[in-house]
């Protein structure tokens, strides 16, 4: 209807402002490109303990209440990981009571938080959950925290082991190397031709951190793929990709 064919004029001439190559503009006018628009998805800056640290393990300690409470913090960036961590800490920490932890990942593919905890025989909600909320009240991602208790004889009560855990957890987190990520951003790519392919995939490994994710092909030669990159590089890297491909490229949904 008229109102569609405004929004698709309109949503095309602000393209053509914003990439005035002169193959694009010719490109754009044919009617299949008429149907182009954003879809980019820009994700908030993060921080994680410093990645430049490898296998490293934080740890800080507390007495309360004759019970040991050992912090140990670490960067992990899959669940795979995180959980070959935990195993580790509770062979080296075989007689404490209990190892309670918290985990925050960050999907890479959906961009949201995968966030998971476990009390480990605690009263519910009373050790892994304050964990969690440490971390995520220190607005951290790729970040496991494990609390090892070591009883000691005196019951806490439910409020007790909350602040315990979770100051516990607070602490070794902030005496942790910490590093800001950039915000990054994602957005998905469609080609009519198949041969377009490799250069995309080399204009986008020009850029450092950029990567290309969820390739799909189909018997007609088109595809598509999801680009993320650094959001201050992505006009810089779309620009490049239009010239590559001489404009035969679609930003979808």
């Amino acid at each position: 209807d008229f109102f569609s064919r405004f929004v698709r004029c309109y949503n095309n001439i602000k393209y053509i402002i914003k990439y005035p190559s002169k193959e694009f503009c010719r490109t754009l006018c044919s009617s299949r490109l008429f149907e182009i628009h954003s879809t980019t998805k820009n994700v908030e800056q993060q921080r994680t303990i410093s990645k430049e640290e490898g296998d490293t393990m934080h740890e800080s300690e507390q007495i309360i209440k004759k019970s040991r409470f050992l912090g140990i913090a670490k960067h992990c960036e899959t669940w795979e990981e995180a959980q070959a961590t935990v195993q580790r800490i509770r062979t080296e920490h075989a007689k404490a009571r209990h190892i309670c932890f918290g985990v925050v990942l960050m999907s890479s593919r959906e961009h949201h938080h995968i966030a998971r905890f476990d009390d480990d025989n605690e009263p519910t909600g009373t050790a892994g959950a304050p964990i969690l909320n440490a971390i995520q009240g220190e607005k951290l991602i790729d970040t496991l925290c494990v609390v090892v208790r070591y009883f000691g004889g005196v019951k806490l009560g439910a409020g007790g082991l909350i602040r315990a855990y979770g100051s516990t957890a607070r602490q070794v987190l902030r005496q942790a190397t910490i590093q800001t990520l950039l915000p990054k951003s994602t957005f998905r790519v469609q080609s009519s031709s198949a041969s377009n392919a490799g250069p995309i995939y080399d204009v986008v490994s020009r850029f450092h951190g950029a990567i290309v994710t969820d390739v799909m092909y189909q018997d007609s030669g088109e595809f598509q793929l999801t680009v993320t990159c650094d959001t201050s590089e992505i006009a810089q890297i779309q620009q490049s990709l239009m010239d590559v491909t001489r404009g035969n490229i679609q930003w979808i949904e």
